[in-house]
Parts: structure tokens; C-alpha cells; sequence
């Protein structure tokens, strides 16, 4: 089923002419091909679908007949139409006006800007895998990294020297062609990429010797990472200006550290806080007593209460993780499971017996509670 070309812009069918535009200008500027140059083959391939998808619903609806038809047959050509509305074969026209001041912030013309515009740097992320402890106290880290910076003999030209650059002959400099194509909304004239220049608008006859004409060179970098306390697993670090180098006076790509942090055989984290499951002996939950329990900063004390009974959750305040840039913690959740003694010997078992004949009622609520539902 094809795309309705209102819902492509973006607009209602009642839409006005400038709302029209308006929405055409600012989808046009997100999807221009020059934008999605450094980026990969996928997802340059649909920008591009998109961009003509854009281009043929506003060259529809900029114009009044072909719009008039679109809302009353489903088709620019009206209802004697047989190829389908939304055919994209040949070129998209000239837009004239429109292109220029939509591009006219990449280049000082429409030609450059598809040529010879300023395009940033791509983003490097790496990996950096810590222990959990190391996420709890911080740490300082040392990682390598490849990267792409300007050529500096060159200065990213990727010639010789300024004599082994000469302008392209074909496109005279512009770096595009213009051809003539026939297509169903009659002959049309589209632009590409000067095939001699590769749409740079120069040709270099002497390359440079250090980067080979690319005017970049590839190195190995090393970054010191100052990982804060708190950090969790699945968050990013960002250096700004540390990925790689822009073209044409661009800026550089950041430098995105992605944190892994390693599981703990103990601690749980969620969110600021940090669970873990404690064992105890049936003795300390029933009479209760000072232990030492473990905590992300190192073992302290802690007094059990008499009678703790398991799954009772002891929340220590403050003894959770840091929270990222303040001076605050999350908490410790202590869940206690008593641990019932085996292979009792006969003296332990009699004296157990004992025990539990000495017992009132009263002491033992919640069994009496149970029992009091069988009778």
C-alpha cells in the first residue's frame, strides 16, 4: 500500500500552502543526501528513499492540479492515470528557489553544498568493562583507541602541494553535472556527482605521500578516562572533539565510552541501591545478636534483633551506590534467610525436643494461627 503523501510531509489534508512548505523545507534539510555522506551504505541508502519520497509528495502537492486530482482520485494524473501514484522514476525536478534557501547554511551555494560542504567527524565508541567494585569507589582508566585526524602534511588536502590541485574541467569547479531525463511529468533536469571529480570540484594530480590523497591519517590514541563513582552498567562517557576529524574546517566527532560493569557475586544493584540475601543461624535469629555483615565500602556491624524471622529486610541507609555528581547515596537492603542446622546428633535433636515442649502458645502465634484453620 502506498504512502499518503500528506502523511510523508507530515500534514493534514487540510494543510495550507505554507504549512506545506514549511514542513517540506524541514524534512528536505533532515534527509539531504549531503548530511548522510560519511555515514554507512544502509543508512545513506535510506536517507536517499526518503529525501525522493519527500520531494515527489511536495512537487505533487505544491501544485494545484496535480493536488486537486490527488484529493479526488488517489492519483496526481487523475482517474484515467495506470501507473500508480507514487512512482519515483526519473528525476525530481528543479525546485529552483526552494533547494537554494533551504541549503544555503551547507555551502555558499546550492552547487557547493552538495560538493564541497564542511561535514563533522564521525563518533568513536569503545568499550570499557570495570568490576563492580570499581563502580562503587570510581576509577581512573588508560584505553586505546584508532582514530582519524587531518592529514598534517598536508592539512587535509590530500595533494602535494597547493600546484598538484587544479580545478575539475568537466563541472568547472561546481563538482555536479546537470542531465536532461525523460520521466512521466515530461523532461527534467537532475544533478550528480561530476563522475571525473567524484563531486569534489577538484582533481589532485600528485596525491600527498603520507596520507595518500585521503587527507586523513589513522593513529592510535590513548584517552584517560576519570570513571565517577555510581556509574552503572550501559551508561556512556562522552569526550567532546575526541572522535574523528571533520572535513573542510568541521569539527571532530566525540569520543563515546560505553561502561560495562562486571557482576558481583554478592551485591545486587538497583538503581542507587544495592540487595543482597544474608544467611543467618537459627540461633542469631532467635536470640538475636551484633554480626558482621559486608557491605559495598567494607564489612561493619549490625545488630539482628530477637526473633528475626527469614525474609525480614534490614534497609541500612546510606551504604548504597553514590549517585552520579552528588554527594548522596542510595541504601543497603539486607534480606535475612535463617538457615535450618542438619545431620543434628542425638543429644542436639533430644535437646531441640526439649525446647519445643517448653514453648507456650504464644510464642509460636502464627503456627497456632495455621493450626486453628484445620480444625
Amino acid at each position: 500500500m502506498e504512502e499518503n503523501y500528506y502523511d510523508i510531509l507530515g500534514v493534514s489534508k487540510g494543510a495550507s500552502d505554507d504549512e506545506i512548505k514549511s514542513a517540506y523545507r524541514k524534512l528536505a534539510k533532515q534527509y539531504h543526501p549531503d548530511l548522510f555522506a560519511g555515514k554507512p551504505e544502509a543508512e545513506k541508502k535510506q536517507a536517499e528513499e526518503k529525501f525522493k519520497k519527500i520531494n515527489h509528495a511536495y512537487q505533487v502537492l505544491s501544485d494545484p492540479q496535480k493536488k486537486s486530482n490527488y484529493d479526488q482520485f488517489g492519483s496526481e494524473d487523475g482517474p484515467s492515470f495506470q501507473g500508480g501514484g507514487g512512482g519515483f522514476s526519473g528525476g525530481f525536478g528543479d525546485f529552483g528557489d526552494i533547494f537554494s534557501n533551504i541549503f544555503s547554511g551547507f555551502g555558499s551555494s546550492r552547487t557547493s553544498s552538495r560538493t564541497n560542504s564542511a561535514r563533522p567527524g564521525d563518533d568513536i565508541q569503545i568499550r570499557c568493562t570495570i568490576d563492580f567494585q570499581d563502580s562503587v569507589m570510581g576509577v581512573n582508566q588508560d584505553l586505546k583507541f584508532r582514530r582519524k585526524e587531518t592529514c598534517k602534511a598536508c592539512n587535509g588536502s590530500g595533494a602535494k602541494d597547493s600546484s598538484s590541485i587544479k580545478t575539475c574541467s568537466r563541472c568547472g569547479g561546481s563538482g555536479v553535472v546537470r542531465v536532461k531525463q525523460n520521466t512521466i511529468f515530461g523532461q527534467m533536469m537532475s544533478e550528480s556527482p561530476c563522475p571525473d571529480c567524484k563531486g569534489k570540484g577538484k582533481i589532485i594530480t600528485e596525491f600527498c605521500k603520507e596520507c595518500s590523497g585521503k587527507g586523513f591519517t589513522t593513529n592510535i590514541r590513548t584517552v584517560h578516562a576519570k570513571i565517577p563513582a555510581g556509574i552503572n552498567d550501559g551508561q556512556t562517557m562522552a569526550y567532546r572533539g575526541d572522535g574523528d576529524c571533520g572535513t573542510n574546517g568541521a569539527p571532530n566527532g566525540n569520543l563515546i565510552i560505553l561502561i560495562n560493569v562486571k557482576a558481583h557475586p554478592l551485591f545486587v544493584r538497583r538503581g542507587y541501591d544495592v540487595n543482597y540475601e544474608m544467611p543467618i543461624s537459627f540461633v542469631t535469629a532467635t536470640l538475636g545478636g551484633d554480626i558482621s555483615i559486608p557491605t559495598p565500602y567494607g564489612p561493619m556491624k549490625y545488630k539482628i534483633p530477637e526473633g528475626t524471622q527469614t525474609g525480614t529486610v534490614f534497609k541500612i541507609k546510606g551504604k548504597g551506590m553514590k549517585y552520579l555528581g552528588k554527594e548522596y547515596y542510595g541504601d543497603l537492603n539486607v534480606t535475612v534467610k535463617v538457615v535450618t542446622p542438619s545431620k543434628l546428633t542425638k543429644t542436639q535433636k533430644e535437646a531441640l525436643n526439649s525446647f519445643q515442649t517448653s514453648l507456650s502458645p504464644s510464642q509460636e502465634e502464627s503456627i497456632k494461627r495455621f493450626g486453628d484453620y484445620l480444625k
